[in-house]
């Protein structure tokens, strides 16, 4: 049985799917944040940070784990002391791992990133994260050229 959304001519199958084709050249796997794609153990964040290696910017700071299994994953924090409310700390995370995947393809090099929130990131814009989080990568050396 086919439901029909009415002008838009967009179909539904049974399953509540849309039915259209994603378009040529666009992956959803591609542009997301896997599991294998993000730093989950405490002591990678742990060595991170001990490590020293840290830029900071506007709205976050950078800090990069090299080593053992380092191949470009993501890590995020977000304080409480800096976020006192939950709702203030996903949306700080939120918006630094957006930031972090529509522009991973403009990062290279064997190294994990962690990202740490500042207080400043609740009242930037997406693109304004996006922004600071290059501008922290160029000074690590780990953007792309071009």
């Amino acid at each position: 049985m086919r439901v029909s959304d009415g002008p838009t001519g967009l179909e539904r199958g049974d399953g509540g799917a849309d039915t259209e084709a994603t378009p040529a050249g666009a992956c959803e796997a591609d542009r997301g944040l896997s599991r294998a794609q993000r730093v989950t153990r405490s002591h990678h964040f742990r060595e991170a940070f001990d490590g020293g290696c840290r830029w900071a910017g506007r709205f976050l700071v950078m800090w990069l784990r090299r080593g053992e299994g380092a191949s470009l994953r993501l890590g995020v924090v977000a304080s409480r002391r800096s976020f006192r409310r939950a709702v203030d700390r996903a949306r700080a995370k939120r918006l630094l791992r957006e930031a972090y995947r529509l522009n991973r393809d403009r990062l290279c090099g064997d190294c994990d990133v962690i990202l740490v929130a500042r207080r400043d990131i609740l009242q930037a814009k997406r693109q304004d994260v996006e922004k600071d989080l290059l501008e922290a990568a160029g000074k690590a050396g780990i953007r792309r050229a071009g």
